[in-house]
């Protein structure tokens, strides 16, 4: 996937938190254990629901498959140091192929996987997900972009 020949959907910090409480609400009565975050993407939802959950103990899991505007091979570059269970939180921002949530789901078989994001092709592989986005829309997350001065419509 490449940045110049797709749609792109713009998040804030404010929807990125809006949308991950909702996420927590989906999980609201279930019990997990522990957080894995998978990093990068994972970090900032997991803190969200590690906080409204109320869970403590937060992992990660540091998995490289994109460099910065195209999906390249999945490399596991940091494991877990907690064990697969059926109270394990699996956290990434979105799901997109679904190649690094097919890793996932081998190296966790029975812990919940969630995300924030799905797109067709990944969909099928997360438990919850709050927003549907069309496979060939790049998300730019906030923690990607910076504001800045906008002219105004006159003086283009």
């Amino acid at each position: 996937m490449s940045l110049t020949t797709n749609k792109m959907f713009y998040v804030s910090w404010e929807a990125f938190h809006r949308a991950t409480k909702e996420l927590a609400q989906q999980l609201l009565g279930r019990e997990f254990s522990a957080i894995v975050a998978v990093s990068r993407g994972g970090l900032v939802p997991a803190a969200i629901l590690a906080r409204e959950l109320n869970i403590r103990v937060v992992d990660s899991i540091c998995v490289a498959s994109y460099e910065h505007d195209k999906q390249g091979s999945l490399r596991i570059l940091k494991d877990a140091s907690l064990q697969d269970n059926a109270k394990l939180l699996i956290v990434d921002d979105l799901v997109d192929t679904g190649e690094t949530a097919r890793a996932l789901r081998e190296h966790f078989p029975t812990a919940c996987f969630v995300t924030v994001y799905a797109k067709p092709q990944g969909k099928p592989l997360v438990d919850h997900y709050v927003t549907d986005i069309e496979q060939d829309t790049w998300i730019q997350l906030p923690w990607d972009m910076e504001l800045a001065y906008s002219k105004p419509l006159a003086e283009h």
